[in-house]
């Protein structure tokens, strides 16, 4: 084992062992104005002022803690990011693949009719009617597959739907209607001229959306489907239905993993009487805006570069 530096050792022993008492917190206003009352506090014995900042990257690293001054956002940060890259990997192929056929392939007959009003319909439901889904569904029904016990991870007796796999795809299903629609309004744009110009060269109708149609609407569909995940990212409802951990200090190893997620640690740290706890979930809630940021970012890049190749 490596050997550890003094000040490393008196680190360990502070967070781990000592774990010190947050005796009162003040933000930069109440600092400001209340000077009297912070001295008070910091002539109790033992007691040392300090200023301290809730976002560090230690925050970024440290698992979730019943003490505030250690806790951080490692746990739920990993959930979310399994979360989404199962939403992304479910809901964004079947999304323009329906999108594709819906506005290409399909006949346009009272059917199709249905079909499209019935996806119109389902961009607008609540998000907690398809938690309620999600949980028959997912949790319940398909607890083999969801648990893993089908594959050999977990015995059937210690099988449970509720993990990130049952989180992924449902809210997979959340965003998979407005994808669609995006899909479809992205095409649809795409002018009748060219379509025709395709066949008036020979190209079947798979050659002539393969080629012609979807290089002109894929950065609208990406536009479409990014915006959609971002939405994703941040709900809530559907995961508390289907069972997602408030509190948990393990990381998220595979996809039948329990787990928690950044909005539902969010909610947590609010639902606390303590006011530190407050204070990191203002500073979760701005990492949640900057992974927001990051992929509307994202889809802004995508697009950008989708036109530059297209012209």
């Amino acid at each position: 084992m490596a050997e550890r530096s003094r000040a490393n050792l008196l680190s360990l022993v502070e967070e781990r062992v000592k774990e010190p008492e947050v005796l009162a917190t003040f933000n930069l206003r109440e600092s400001l104005v209340q000077p009297a009352e912070i001295k008070a506090f910091a002539d109790v014995e033992g007691a040392v002022a300090s200023f301290h900042s809730w976002l560090t990257p230690g925050f970024l690293v440290r698992p979730q803690s019943a003490n505030a001054a250690i806790s951080g956002i490692r746990t739920a940060l990993l959930g979310s990011l399994w979360v989404i890259a199962i939403t992304i990997c479910f809901s964004v192929p079947l999304g323009i693949g329906a999108a594709i056929y819906l506005e290409e392939f399909s006949t346009r007959n009272w059917f199709g009719r249905i079909v499209e009003t019935n996806i119109n319909n389902l961009a607008g439901v609540p998000s907690i009617i398809y938690g309620m889904l999600g949980l028959v569904i997912f949790v319940r029904a398909l607890t083999q597959i969801t648990s893993g016990s089908l594959f050999g991870t977990v015995s059937a007796d210690e099988a449970s739907g509720r993990t990130i796999l049952s989180a992924g795809l449902t809210l997979g299903l959340l965003i998979l209607p407005v994808i669609i629609i995006n899909g479809q309004e992205a095409i649809r744009a795409v002018p009748d001229s060219l379509r025709e110009a395709a066949y008036g060269v020979g190209c079947t109708r798979w050659q002539c959306v393969r080629w012609h149609v979807l290089p002109m609407a894929v950065p609208a569909i990406l536009t479409g489907a990014i915006l959609a995940v971002s939405r994703a990212l941040g709900e809530t409802a559907p995961l508390v239905v289907i069972g997602a951990a408030t509190f948990i200090s393990v990381d998220p190893t595979s996809p039948f993993a329990k787990f928690t997620v950044l909005p539902i640690q969010i909610y947590q740290w609010t639902a606390r009487p303590q006011a530190e706890f407050r204070n990191i979930a203002a500073a979760a809630i701005l990492v949640l805006l900057a992974l927001l940021l990051v992929t509307n970012a994202t889809a802004v890049l995508l697009r950008n570069r989708a036109e530059s190749q297209r012209m």
